[in-house]
């Protein structure tokens, strides 16, 4: 698309849907939200930047190939849910740890790592087949 005021507008609206995106991955196993619909977010966000700039710029703006980062969800998810079998509880039961840093606790939980693992298999199967779609519309 050759639309001066969508290439202006795109990476302010692109870079706050992609911290929208972050902020809803993060509360979602509290409250509503969660990988799943964060990495939908994240999507819509990299559909409009393709939309105002091109299937190329999208691809050197993730750096790594989409399936490559719905590979590394996957198996994030599936270590996180593995985890638990090394501690002798059941499949997919959630495991915290507080760890300090610089005196300040940090809570861990698979649960979290999870969420992030679906928020990059969504991200990277989407972008996927977004990219794909709008490539042979250009060609």
């Amino acid at each position: 698309m050759k639309s001066l005021i969508l290439r202006t507008a795109a990476p302010p609206i692109v870079s706050l849907m992609v911290l929208f995106s972050i902020f809803v991955l993060l509360r979602g196993h509290n409250e509503p939200g969660g990988g799943f619909i964060g990495g939908l977010i994240a999507v819509a966000a990299l559909s409009i930047y393709g939309i105002a700039f091109g299937v190329e710029t999208v691809r050197r703006a993730i750096v790594f190939h989409p399936l490559a980062i719905a590979g590394a969800g996957l198996l994030l998810s599936t270590l996180s849910g593995f985890l638990s079998a090394i501690f002798h509880v059941p499949f997919m039961t959630g495991l915290w740890i507080t760890p300090v840093v610089l005196g300040v606790e940090i809570p861990l939980s698979t649960v979290m790592s999870f969420d992030i693992g679906v928020y990059l298999v969504v991200v990277g199967a989407v972008t996927s087949i977004a990219l794909s779609l709008e490539e042979r519309e250009d060609s």
